[in-house]
Parts: C-alpha cells; sequence; structure tokens
C-alpha cells in the first residue's frame, strides 16, 4: 500500500507551522481565549503563593503563642486552594469548549473545500485516506487547542514563576539549578522534533489501513465472489501491524523523551535538596526558606517533565494539522472564474462545442477527443453513439465543466460556459450517469437531493413518472423505506429509477443522460421511456446510448470514433451513409 500523498513534497517536520495556520480558527473566540488566559493566570499566581505560606508557617507558625497566625496562614491557604479550584474549573470549561468549537470550525471548513475540489481529485485519491484526515486528523489537532494548550501555557505560566520564585528565595540554590537546564532543554529540542517526524508518519500509516478497510468492504461481495477473504485479511494485517509499529516508535520516542527530562530535574532536585540541608544543619538557611525553595524546585521540574509530554502530544497533533494542510493546500482544478457573467434568466438550452480538443492531464499524449465541433438547438434531442472509449462521457464531463478543454470552447446560449459561475452553470443542468449514486437514506430523501425544497406532491409526481412507485409501494416503509449504504437494496433498475426521478425533480432546461435506462428490464424501459419523452419535450437532451434502438428517434444522432465526430444525422441517414453506425446497427437489429 502506498501513501496517496507520498509524491508531493512535503514541508520538514521540524516546525509547528501546520499549527499556526489554524490560528485564525481560535481568533473567532477572542472573548473566551481572553476568560481562559485569565483563569489561567489566577490559576497559576495561585499556585505560586502557596509555597510562600508553607514558608511562613514552618518558619513563625510553630512557635509558642502563634497558633492565631498559624491559623491566618492556614486559612490564607484554604482561601489560595479554593481560588485554585474554581479558576482551575473555569479554564477547564473554556479550553475543552474551545477545542471542540475549533476542531468543528476545522472539519466544517475542510469539509467545505473537499465539496469543491473536482472529481478528477478524487479519481487519483482514496476516499478512505481523504475521510481519515476530515476524522482523525481534526480529531488529533483538537487537544492542541484544548487540554494540551491549557497544559503547556500552564505550566510554562508556573516555570517561569517559579524560576523567578527560586531566584528570590536563594539566588546561589538557583545558580546551581541553572546547571541542569541545558540538560532538560536539550532532550526536549532533540527528540521533540523525532516525535514529530513519527507522529506523522503514525497518522499516515493509519489513514492508509482506513482507507483500504474501506475500499474492500465496500466491495464485499465482490471479495467474497473471489473468495479473497483470506488474502484481504493478511493486507489488512500487514497494514494494521505498520501502523502499528509506526505508533510503537513514536511512544517509545515519548516514552525516552519523558524518561530524560524526569531524570534530569527531579536528580537536580534531590541534588539541590541535599546541599540545602546542610546549609540549614550548619544556620545558614531555615527550614521554611529551604522547604519554599524546593517547593518551588518541585513547581519548576514537575513543569518540565509535563512540558515533555505536551510536546509530544503538540508534535503529534502538529503532524495531524500537516495532513489537514495538504488538503487545504489543494486547489480546485476547475472554479468559476473572478467575475462570473450574469445570467439573469434560465438557460435556453443552445450548446455549441467549437473545435474542442481535451487529453486527460495523467495522459496529455493520448486525445480524448480531437477538434470536435457540434451545435445543438433549443428542445432538440441529441443521441451520441460510438464504441468504448470513443469520448462520449467526455462530451458530458466538459458541459457540466468537470473539466476545460485543452484546446476550443464548450458554449451555452453563446456563452463560454468558463465565464459563468459554476453553481449557475450546474443548476441548469441534469444528469444521469450509467451508474447513479444513490446515498444511504429513504427514497424520498434520494429524491429530494436534486431539490431540497421541493414539496412531498412534487417528489412524489417525478416518483411516479420514473415509475418508482412500481417497487416503491410495495416496501415495508414505502418511500420512507431505508436503502442502505450506495443503495445496497436496490437492483441496478431501481437504482436508474430513482436517479430519473432526481432528475425530473430538478426541471432544469439541459438533459444529459448516459445509458440512463441500461440497467432497466424490456418492460421497465418501455415505460421509463414513455416518461423521459415527457421530461425531454421542450427541453434539449443529450444521450449516450450503446443500444440504438433507445435513441433512434432522435433529432440526431452524432457519430464518434477515437474522439472524432465520424458522423451526424437520424437513424435512417446514418445507416444509409456512415459504415461505423451500419455496423452497429446490423449488430443490433435488422435495419
Amino acid at each position: 500500500m502506498t501513501n496517496q500523498f507520498e509524491a508531493r513534497n512535503r514541508p520538514k517536520s521540524n516546525n509547528l507551522r501546520p499549527l499556526i495556520r489554524l490560528l485564525p480558527y481560535l481568533a473567532r473566540y477572542k472573548s473566551q481565549v481572553i476568560l481562559a488566559l485569565l483563569a489561567l493566570l489566577v490559576a497559576a499566581a495561585t499556585t505560586l503563593v502557596i509555597p510562600v505560606a508553607v514558608r511562613r508557617v514552618l518558619d513563625h507558625g510553630f512557635t509558642a503563642g502563634s497558633t492565631n497566625l498559624m491559623d491566618q496562614y492556614f486559612g490564607a491557604m484554604l482561601a489560595a486552594v479554593a481560588v485554585l479550584a474554581a479558576s482551575s474549573s473555569i479554564r477547564f470549561y473554556l479550553v475543552m469548549w474551545l477545542g471542540e468549537r475549533i476542531v468543528a470550525d476545522v472539519r466544517d471548513g475542510l469539509f467545505r473545500h473537499l465539496t469543491r475540489l473536482t472529481p478528477s481529485f478524487y479519481e487519483s485519491q482514496q476516499t478512505g485516506e481523504v475521510v481519515s484526515r476530515l476524522t482523525a486528523d481534526t480529531t488529533q489537532i483538537k487537544s492542541a487547542f484544548s487540554s494540551t494548550a491549557s497544559v503547556a501555557l500552564r505550566n510554562t505560566i508556573t516555570f517561569i514563576g517559579a524560576l523567578i520564585m527560586m531566584v528570590i528565595t536563594s539566588p546561589l540554590l538557583s545558580g546551581l539549578a541553572a546547571l541542569a537546564i541545558p540538560a532538560i532543554v536539550l532532550p526536549l529540542v532533540t527528540y521533540g522534533r523525532k516525535v514529530r517526524k513519527l507522529s506523522r508518519q503514525a497518522q499516515d500509516t493509519l489513514a492508509e489501513s482506513a482507507a483500504f478497510a474501506q475500499e474492500r468492504l465496500a466491495a464485499i461481495a465482490t471479495v467474497q465472489a473471489n473468495t479473497q477473504e483470506k488474502h484481504v485479511n493478511e493486507t489488512f494485517a500487514k497494514a494494521t501491524s505498520e501502523a502499528f509499529d509506526a505508533a510503537r516508535n513514536r511512544t517509545l520516542a515519548r516514552a525516552l523523551l519523558t524518561f530524560a527530562v524526569i531524570l534530569v530535574s527531579t536528580g537536580a532536585i534531590v541534588v539541590l535538596l541535599w546541599y540545602g540541608a546542610h546549609r540549614v544543619v550548619a544556620g545558614n538557611m531555615s527550614a521554611g526558606l529551604l522547604s519554599q525553595f524546593v517547593l518551588y524546585a518541585v513547581f519548576a521540574a514537575s513543569s518540565l517533565g509535563q512540558l515533555s509530554e505536551v510536546w509530544g502530544e503538540i508534535q503529534l497533533a502538529a503532524g495531524a494539522a500537516e495532513r489537514i494542510s495538504e488538503l487545504l493546500d489543494e486547489e480546485p482544478a476547475i472554479a468559476s472564474p473572478p467575475s462570473p457573467l450574469k445570467l439573469n434568466k434560465r438557460f435556453d438550452g443552445r450548446i455549441a462545442f467549437d473545435d474542442v480538443s481535451f487529453s486527460y492531464p495523467s495522459r496529455p499524449e493520448m486525445p480524448v477527443l480531437r477538434n470536435i465541433t457540434f451545435d445543438v438547438k433549443a428542445g432538440e434531442t441529441i443521441a451520441i453513439v460510438g464504441p468504448s472509449g470513443a469520448g462520449k462521457s467526455t462530451v458530458f464531463n466538459l458541459i457540466e465543466r468537470f473539466n476545460d478543454p485543452a484546446s476550443g470552447t464548450v458554449r451555452i446560449d453563446g456563452e463560454n460556459i468558463a465565464q459563468l459561475d459554476l453553481e449557475e452553470l450546474r443548476r441548469n443542468i441534469a444528469f444521469v450517469p450509467q451508474d447513479p449514486t444513490i446515498f444511504s437514506g429513504s427514497i424520498t430523501g434520494n429524491i429530494l437531493f436534486a431539490r431540497p425544497d421541493a414539496s412531498r406532491e412534487q417528489v412524489m409526481q417525478a416518483a411516479h413518472d420514473a415509475r418508482v412507485d412500481e417497487f416503491a409501494d410495495r416496501m415495508p416503509d414505502k418511500y420512507d423505506t431505508q436503502l442502505g449504504e450506495r443503495g445496497v437494496t436496490l437492483s441496478g433498475g431501481q437504482r436508474q429509477r430513482v436517479a430519473i426521478a432526481r432528475t425530473i425533480l430538478r426541471d432544469a432546461p439541459i438533459l444529459l443522460l448516459d445509458e440512463a435506462t441500461s440497467a432497466l428490464d424490456a418492460e421497465s424501459e418501455a415505460l421509463i421511456q414513455q416518461a423521459l419523452e415527457r421530461v425531454t419535450k421542450n427541453r434539449t437532451t443529450l444521450i449516450i446510448a450503446h443500444r440504438l434502438a433507445t435513441v433512434r428517434n432522435a433529432d440526431r444522432i452524432i457519430v464518434l470514433e477515437a474522439g472524432q465526430i465520424v458522423g451526424q444525422g437520424t437513424h435512417k441517414q446514418l445507416v444509409a451513409k456512415n459504415p461505423l453506425y451500419a455496423k452497429l446497427a446490423k449488430l443490433q437489429f435488422s435495419v
């Protein structure tokens, strides 16, 4: 299994730039951020007050006759604890709210971006890989903007505050403690980069295994029909093992990082405590002062230890953010122009191809269409026929502007479609593919997908015209029957009828029918043909067909071969004058 994004030039995994790129999402909630920071500062300041109170108790609270003073100190400590608890709970709520809110916004923004990418993008990527970035990776970054960020800020503030108080308490001991700082920082920097790299690798391998599983489970009937369960299981097990190995290596690096930081920081505290104890015995320092210094040293060491763990989490989130950034960096191959032409009316439906040539970007040396020129009048029904690979479906892709011509122009109502707003263009086109997409949900929901604002009566009429009622009325919940993922409970013909009903409901001036009746039996096809005859009336219709019986009554038939038009005319004219069409007709019926 190869990673779909390996071929791209990724930025070096040694900075937090991908996470910084997501900061605009955080900037939307300035008031919550400010309140969370204030609560964080109060909690950190309260924590730093406690050692001072401990020193006062040790040095002054245990002397004879000082019970009231001791009570005051302990009362102050209880008040500090109450403030600490309140500020910590407020901080926890706010930062967790921010994390959940931001990850929801990132997912929403990423999904919106993904829906703008052209179909050609998804032809070269595994959908499971993309979905993994939309779900697992966005979840991973949640910690960076919630608990992890909170812990990192709290411990950073506590560490800096503790260092300042250590210097104020005992400059001598602070100077000795400073000797250990390079030994603590070095592992953070060195292993932090390694953790980031390993985190990215772990996310990639996990996404690959998820993509593989999704693809195979979606085609489980094919897997079982070919008795490939064992092979598929072994492949997935290998992918899972690779994901585990990557996660194990990442965890080992983080564990070593934690070990190094805790060993050095805690060992330094023990040495300082030993040295300070000797100074207390010698009368050069009070026990309370030593306790205060040691508590601050413990705070500083504990903060560094937690920062080492948090740093690993941040690196993990940065790796996930890097993968999300790669998707966000993908630009749609097709987009609306900056200043599209404004059309204040519904299309008439006139279509023109003017010397159009096209090659797919992955195969530029293999033209799919070569200098195609033809016109379709408003309301005319045109059939496009020809052998497989002739370029028929590519004509539809160019009209929908899923692709742009390499040369030449496609026009609708005299306007170059590249100058039109994409949404406006496609809103005026209804398309029934050969293998229609049915979504999980009800029959009604699938028909409504074409026009969510349509009434129930309009849906029922479209379903009747497409003969969906013939099978829907026999289902347990009729039109509310759940169809399962990709409409697995429907036959091929039933799926096509639902797609045709969707097209009828869309009520667009241009219809594109790609083998729209290919999966129907003879009786159903006859019924659908009657429905389509009503629907195509006064609409511009282009039909791709291999079965010539479905298009012999078209106003005109265009014959394609090897990307070129080799004939145009009615059925009778082409049978008489076009060798390719005559051959196709002879194979299918007597002429």
